[in-house]
């Protein structure tokens, strides 16, 4: 992925993410001990928390998504895009929903990439059928090829979630002490996000609603409605621990939500504008509701340690006096105009 917003490989379906029931995936823990010497990442948060790990040198390929650091992006690609390019949201969703009834691929993995790099780990998930490859299908290739390489699933669903795959990766790559301290240091910024908001009463925190993707309206689920809670406002039309779900406009409307959160799944800062200010100009939003765009890429959709940024970014859009106004690299107020 080039980080261009209007490539399709960015804007992945936030709605097949909301309906599609995760398989079971393997839990068969890596000892402590595993040391594997060339991974391949198919996940951008995976690849995020190997690099936070100091994997760098390990990382032998990536997915066409995995943009950050910048650095990731001189690894081999080894999973694209079988979408179109161009599409809208609604566009995306219908193509999606088309293929994934006939049974065909979202992604391609390149096989004779696996052959050459052969890996001895490969990181993956099961959440998601449109969201990465699944683990099924990399075993199915693993096998093909003769590869022996072993494979773990991260399916996170809430935030401790997000958080304990940080220590799956570090058991899996023999870098436990490295994942202890990462997650010590993400828990300190989340209790000191808890500080700064702990006199916030019940009645001060904003009904805020999170829109995953706009056409179809999707709300936010899984670990998205505790970002809400920890950055002191109270997340509406969204489930903790839940799948996002298609949300009737009518009921939007009269969600009264204070706030407006749209951060489409797959779309960075100016796309997610773009479509924020659509949104509003269809007037199917609560009405006299605070409109922002979050880069949701970064910061929101992808559960890797970013998340916590996220958090920090929602409290300051949601608690200004509290903790300073966002920077503009990574929130933007569309309405009423800053």
């Amino acid at each position: 992925m080039s980080g261009n917003p209007a490539t399709v490989g960015e804007r992945r379906t936030a709605k097949v993410c909301g309906v599609t029931e995760p398989r079971t995936p393997p839990r068969t823990p890596l000892k402590a001990s595993s040391n594997p010497q060339r991974i391949i990442s198919l996940l951008p948060s995976a690849t995020e928390i190997l690099f936070d790990l100091g994997l760098a040198d390990r990382v032998v390929g990536i997915t066409f998504e995995c943009d950050f650091p910048a650095e990731a992006r001189s690894k081999r690609i080894v999973s694209t895009s079988a979408l179109p390019e161009g599409l809208t949201p609604a566009q995306i969703d219908a193509v999606v929903s088309e293929r994934m009834a006939a049974g065909e691929d979202l992604y391609r993995l390149d096989e004779g990439a696996f052959a050459a790099l052969q890996p001895d780990l490969v990181i993956t998930q099961d959440l998601c059928a449109v969201c990465a490859v699944d683990t099924a299908d990399v075993t199915e290739a693993l096998s093909y090829l003769g590869c022996s390489a072993d494979v773990v699933s991260l399916d996170p669903m809430t935030l401790d979630d997000v958080l304990s795959t940080v220590r799956i990766v570090g058991e899996a790559t023999g870098t436990v002490d490295q994942a202890s301290k990462l997650t010590d240091d993400l828990r300190r910024r989340l209790a000191a996000v808890d500080e700064r908001l702990a006199g916030v009463a019940i009645e001060q925190r904003p009904t805020t609603l999170v829109l995953e993707w706009t056409d179809p309206a999707f709300t936010g689920g899984h670990w998205v409605p505790e970002m809400v809670e920890r950055a002191g406002g109270a997340p509406v039309l969204g489930f903790a621990g839940t799948h996002s779900r298609a949300v009737p406009w009518s009921d939007i409307a009269g969600s009264g939500a204070e706030v407006t959160i749209v951060a489409p799944c797959g779309y960075r800062l100016d796309g997610a504008s773009s479509l924020a200010e659509e949104t509003v100009r269809s007037g199917q939003l609560p009405e006299a509701t605070s409109v922002w765009a979050m880069d949701a890429d970064a910061h929101v959709v992808r559960p890797g340690p970013r998340v916590v940024d996220g958090i920090e970014i929602l409290a300051a859009i949601l608690h200004p006096e509290l903790c300073g106004a966002p920077l503009g690299v990574h929130a933007r107020r569309i309405s009423p105009a800053g």
